[in-house]
């Protein structure tokens, strides 16, 4: 079984015992749910990786203690960067991603012409951080041992100006799109948009919110359903297959998502009187989960989550799950095989295969009720 891989932003050696990042920390001891004496691969980016021992876990801090060091060597002999310009909403999450597991040494982001998105000065230096920490991610996931360098935002002519000892190679897609049988139109836009929607920064839309209209709001407030909006920013990482052969080897990219204090209070005084919360979508449970302490008591986030609920997860907030139907081998029907049971959901979907529903994004949804604990 492949052991987890955490990198450091520290000067690894055999023998160091230190406490690992609040980010890394979290993964490790409430996503994976590792113990004291189960074993890591730590890396710093200089290339190979150590093995490692949790000392201890209290909390959110995990310390751990460095073993011996491995010479793992995957990086590509040709050192090859990509120059891409800054495509609309979070997309370049996935660029990055997909750069780095394919091997570049480097990135560097282009502001062009007809870019979207324009990043300058605090917001362009909080974008990248972010990049670099979704390169760092994509490393532990593809098993790269040298963190790729994300280099400073430019404008085009700005890069086009500087100068450099080595071939550039301009990539122009000549082919004609085959992803759809039509070309989109401003339908488009409104049908892949869900009533809630109100903040920009998702790369695609939480699809089990396109169930909903006004009407059925009013219907359900009728029928003294209480509604409450949180926000998380959907990244292209929760639509990617588990490659890895044991699910401890795979890592989730981090979304960012926000629950305010006056959500949290409505949805904790609501347990307290004996109601149930309902998720609409995994999106809203995985916010939910990341938000909830261990005594079930929901607390105010913002901040970036990546939690990874597999089968064994204890839930701690959600009663009741409303989603659409998943992929095979996807993060999303782990998910629903947690709260609902595998054998429950390998019925479920049997059915309905056999009863013609319609599954993914435009698909039709289910409502799911979580399994004993």
């Amino acid at each position: 079984m492949p052991s987890p891989r955490i990198h450091c932003n520290l000067r690894l050696g055999p023998g160091a015992q230190f406490a690992l990042a609040p980010e890394a920390a979290q993964h490790v001891g409430k996503a994976l749910r590792l113990k004291a004496g189960d074993t890591i691969a730590v890396f710093d980016g200089r290339g190979g990786e150590y093995d490692a021992t949790i000392q201890r876990i209290e909390k959110d801090r995990v310390e751990v203690k460095v073993g011996a060091w491995r010479d793992v060597d995957v990086e590509s002999r040709v050192r090859v960067g990509l120059v891409h310009g800054l495509p609309e909403a979070d997309k370049m999450d996935w660029v990055i991603q997909k750069a780095v597991e394919l091997g570049v040494a480097w990135i560097q982001p282009l502001v062009c012409d007809r870019s979207v998105v324009r990043l300058s000065g605090e917001r362009a230096a909080r974008r990248e951080e972010h990049w670099r920490r979704v390169a760092v991610a994509a490393c532990e996931q593809s098993g790269r041992t040298r963190i790729p360098e994300v280099r400073p935002t430019l404008g085009f002519q700005s890069w086009v100006a500087t100068p450099t000892a080595t071939a550039r190679w301009l990539l122009e897609p000549a082919g004609a799109a085959i992803a759809s049988k039509r070309a989109p139109d401003d339908r488009d836009a409104a049908d892949y948009q869900t009533m809630f929607a109100s903040n920009e920064g998702a790369v695609a839309a939480p699809t089990a919110g396109l169930h909903f209209t006004p009407a059925l709001e009013a219907a359900l407030r009728g029928r003294g359903v209480e509604l409450h909006r949180l926000t998380l920013h959907v990244g292209a990482g929760t639509f990617l297959p588990v490659k890895a052969d044991d699910t401890t080897g795979h890592r989730m990219h981090a979304e960012w998502g926000c629950i305010s204090r006056r959500t949290a209070d409505a949805l904790n005084a609501a347990r307290a009187n004996g109601g149930r919360l309902i998720a609409v979508g995994t999106t809203s449970l995985r916010l939910l989960e990341s938000a909830t302490k261990e005594d079930g008591t929901i607390e105010p986030f913002t901040g970036e989550t990546a939690i990874f609920i597999t089968p064994g997860y204890r839930f701690r907030a959600v009663d009741i799950l409303l989603t659409n139907f998943h992929l095979p081998r996807s993060t999303l029907f782990m998910l629903v095989s947690a709260f609902s049971g595998l054998e429950t959901m390998k019925r479920a979907y049997a059915h309905a295969i056999d009863s013609g529903y319609r599954f993914y994004s435009y698909g039709d949804a289910c409502l799911l009720f979580r399994a004993a604990q």
